[in-house]
């Protein structure tokens, strides 16, 4: 097994260094090339930190907790891999909890802050979360940081750019020729949903289009609740040519109904969707999304939480790099009438 020499050797420094690099403690003042050079070489070697030795001598457990609505979503698959690719490059280990689909009476949360697991801990708030589980958090003695939403009694959180995300799912449509579209956003009371929505209507409003508010819903994010929204949108009398789903999963259920609806999809209505995961690739037809950065998101997570434990600093900060990116498939075409 390789130790703190080896990495050392192999990095051309001193051993004070690659354990203040590892560690990612503040005192640790090299260069970014030699941080760089230290974290190739522990990879390289295999090297893996005695965390129980760690934890003994700070009082830590070198532990974050992640907790996620449902771990079997695959947005928050790259989400994870964020998270985990930072904080192992730091010698931390995460934790992963759901909040939603747990038996009655389990108590994950409490259970998580109370025997003292972790250090501190990052929250994706789902739409079924439980007021309890949340209280419990906000009231809890360790450092917190909201992702993607943004608590109005709580400084700590890393969002995306939601609204531009949307506003480039808009303008894709309206640039293929589409008037009459459509809005399947979050819940009314979702923080993400309503900068989606702001999105949507600012791209409208900014090519002179009137927002019809018979064609927005607030339903919420999942494929169910994408389903009821089709639904809804289909008995109009002027039903829309397109439609801008805020979350790839509701556009699951979308694509579902409408196909249940008989309505084929790009002929009769053109569907795009926030977020990119490989179920959009592999749907039928293949949806076109606006893929955000979800791993840097995470990546950006653990730094601030870390950063907390450390110095006591927290801030809420917007990802804004990588880009949103557009990801033309089959879902999206001209309108026919």
């Amino acid at each position: 097994m390789a130790t703190l020499s080896d990495v050392a050797a192999r990095a051309g420094v001193s051993i004070s260094a690659v354990s203040r690099v590892l560690s990612d403690a503040p005192s640790a003042r090299v260069s970014a090339a030699t941080r760089q050079r230290i974290h190739e070489s522990a990879r390289e070697l295999g090297y893996r930190p005695n965390f129980a030795a760690r934890a003994l001598k700070s009082a830590r457990t070198n532990v974050i907790g992640l907790v996620v609505p449902d771990v079997t979503n695959a947005i928050f698959a790259e989400l994870m891999r964020g998270v985990e690719e930072a904080a192992l490059e730091r010698g931390n280990m995460v934790l992963i909890a759901r909040t939603e689909g747990m038996p009655d009476g389990e108590e994950t949360i409490s259970r998580l802050i109370g025997e003292g697991r972790v250090d501190g801990v990052l929250l994706q708030v789902g739409d079924a979360m439980r007021a309890e589980d949340l209280r419990v958090l906000l009231e809890a003695p360790l450092p917190l940081v909201f992702i993607n939403s943004v608590h109005p009694d709580h400084v700590g959180s890393v969002t995306l750019e939601d609204a531009r995300g949307i506003r480039i799912a808009t303008e894709h449509l309206i640039e293929l020729g589409h008037r009459r579209i459509a809005f399947a956003g979050g819940l009314p009371r979702s923080d993400s949903g309503q900068r989606r929505e702001a999105g949507f209507r600012a791209a409208m409003t900014d090519r002179g289009i009137e927002v019809a508010e018979e064609v927005v819903t607030r339903l919420g994010y999942e494929p169910k609740q994408g389903g009821a929204a089709m639904e809804v949108l289909a008995r109009l009398d002027d039903p829309p040519t397109a439609l801008v789903v805020a979350n790839v999963n509701a556009a699951h259920g979308a694509l579902l109904e409408a196909r249940r609806l008989g309505l084929g999809v790009p002929q009769d209505l053109s569907i795009v969707a926030m977020h990119d995961a490989w179920t959009a690739a592999n749907a039928w037809p293949p949806l076109t999304t606006v893929r955000m950065p979800l791993a840097e998101l995470g990546r950006r997570a653990v730094e601030d939480v870390l950063r907390r434990i450390e110095t006591g600093e927290l801030e809420d900060r917007v990802v804004r790099e990588p880009a949103p990116e557009l990801v033309v498939r089959e879902s999206t075409a001209p309108p026919r009438r």
